[in-house]
């Protein structure tokens, strides 16, 4: 089992505790309110600009060109995204030049830029990691048996796609490259899924 795998299954526990989480499965079930899903598209527009800027750092950090070439990549990824949620936002009449993070966001983008910053790039790739194979793991557990018809089904069919599933092995190839197991590690995903798990949280209760 690779290190991404074993610290996937190390954390399953978080991931169906999201997977089941109210807010989730309104966005699988389109029975989400509208004002809950705005919020959602402004904060997860703010984490994802933190997102990319942590990939850049690491791409700077990165010993070699191939390496710096894939982390900016996967930034590149994320401004697609970002994209998304400015039709979202349109949509919602979200005003995302406006948008201030709530504790569970500004938490979650200080942890990630504070690692991208003053960790090697390994630590970073296990730091980011989460949110990619999470995101992944929801869309294609949503997806089934089918593609739902409702009005969050953008959002599924964006993170059940075959253009996004390779983005997260693409990190967690960088993940099996630049570290290796060890306490840090497993504190590090760990934290991160908390994050993502906390994130949902916040956006539930908004």
């Amino acid at each position: 089992m690779s290190l991404s795998q074993s610290l996937w299954q190390a954390n399953q526990d978080l991931a169906q505790a999201t997977l089941q989480h109210p807010f989730v499965q309104g966005i699988g079930e389109g029975s989400l309110s509208q004002e809950k899903f705005a919020y959602y598209v402004g904060q997860d527009a703010f984490f994802l600009e933190s997102f990319a800027r942590a990939y850049s750092i690491a791409a700077a950090k990165a010993s070699d060109w191939q390496t710096f070439q894939l982390f900016h990549d996967l930034a590149g990824g994320v401004l697609t995204e970002l994209k998304l949620h400015d039709s979202y936002a349109q949509h919602w009449r979200v005003d995302l030049s406006s948008v201030k993070p709530a504790a569970a966001t500004q938490r979650y983008t200080d942890f990630l830029l504070a690692t991208a910053w003053s960790q090697d790039v390994g630590l970073t790739a296990v730091a980011m990691s989460p949110c990619m194979r999470l995101y992944a793991f929801l869309g294609q557990t949503l997806a089934q048996p089918h593609l739902p018809d409702h009005a969050y089904s953008d959002w599924i069919a964006t993170y059940s796609s075959d253009l996004f599933e390779p983005l997260a092995q693409q990190l967690e190839t960088l993940v099996e490259q630049y570290a290796q197991d060890s306490k840090t590690v497993r504190a590090t995903y760990r934290y991160a899924m908390l994050c993502e798990r906390d994130f949902f949280q916040a956006a539930w209760e908004a």
